[in-house]
């Protein structure tokens, strides 16, 4: 099993940046990637950008160049994660769950919200 905490989600300009934390508990030595979906009010979840721990990299189209998902860290005890979001837009306003998977099993956060203001 594993738990994951996110944080740093909240009120922004557009143009502006926020970055947001995922902290993974648990089995974390068997998680083989984490990233960052969102979910718009009316749209269906979508992939945001992942990282693998051998640090390959996965973005959607729209964020492309504008937000940057970071090496995994391993520190007492945790996986952590982060989501540099740069230049945001209004399109980016949704709630930002963290996810991990170990194999074909995917774990959730409870998410965070993120408005962007225009």
């Amino acid at each position: 099993q594993v738990q994951l905490v996110e944080s740093g989600g909240g009120l922004v300009q557009a143009g502006g940046s926020l970055r947001l934390s995922c902290a993974a508990s648990g089995n974390i030595f068997s998680i083989n990637g984490m990233g960052w979906y969102r979910q718009a009010p009316g749209k269906l979840r979508e992939l945001v950008a992942s990282i693998t721990t051998v640090g390959s990299t996965t973005y959607a189209e729209s964020v492309k160049g504008r937000f940057t998902v970071s090496t995994i860290s391993r520190e007492n005890g945790k996986n952590t994660v982060y989501l540099q979001m740069n230049s945001l837009k209004a399109e980016d306003t949704a709630i930002y769950h963290c996810n991990a998977f170990i194999r074909f099993s995917h774990y959730w956060g409870q998410g965070t919200q993120v408005t962007v203001s225009s």
